[in-house]
């Protein structure tokens, strides 16, 4: 039901031409330094599942996968705001991993929206991204950027 850490693997590792290690981590807080979450619908626009993406990994991956460099990352951190480029690059993994996350659940996903550390989130959404059960929680290690936390969550 969830996907496997190799897939989330071979995901980050394509687009970003990077290694990445995934192991295990702890839930990504909805709190401050608040998130990038991404919603995913069915074709039904069911609300299905909802990645969460803090924002080292984030600012990590959207620095990355445009080669830019990491010092960039490390400011978004340090001063707690994802730089546009950042949101609009870390949104764009989210919308690519929308087919990792359906082929898991077999059913077609799309990313339903991308929510910026800025902007409030839905309650739904909220109440799915906070959920205990049926999800996966991973820290990510890009190679030369840093490491970071991503949940993926399936909507119950």
């Amino acid at each position: 039901m969830l996907p496997d850490r190799k897939a989330v693997k071979d995901l980050f590792e394509g687009l970003l031409g990077r290694d990445v290690a995934v192991a295990g981590g702890k839930p990504v807080d909805v709190g401050i330094p608040k998130p990038v979450v991404a919603s995913y619908v069915d074709d039904g626009h069911r609300l299905r599942a909802v990645a969460v993406m803090d924002l080292a990994l984030a600012a990590r991956c959207g620095a990355a996968i445009a080669l830019v460099p990491k010092g960039a990352a490390d400011d978004s951190i340090e001063n707690q705001l994802l730089a546009p480029n950042l949101f609009d690059n870390a949104s764009e993994i989210c919308n690519v991993l929308a087919a990792t996350l359906g082929d898991a659940l077999d059913v077609h996903l799309r990313l339903s929206m991308s929510y910026a550390p800025s902007d409030p989130l839905p309650p739904q959404v909220f109440n799915t991204a906070t959920q205990p059960a049926a999800r996966e929680d991973l820290e990510l290690e890009i190679a030369g950027y840093g490491p970071g936390g991503l949940s993926v969550v399936i909507a119950l």
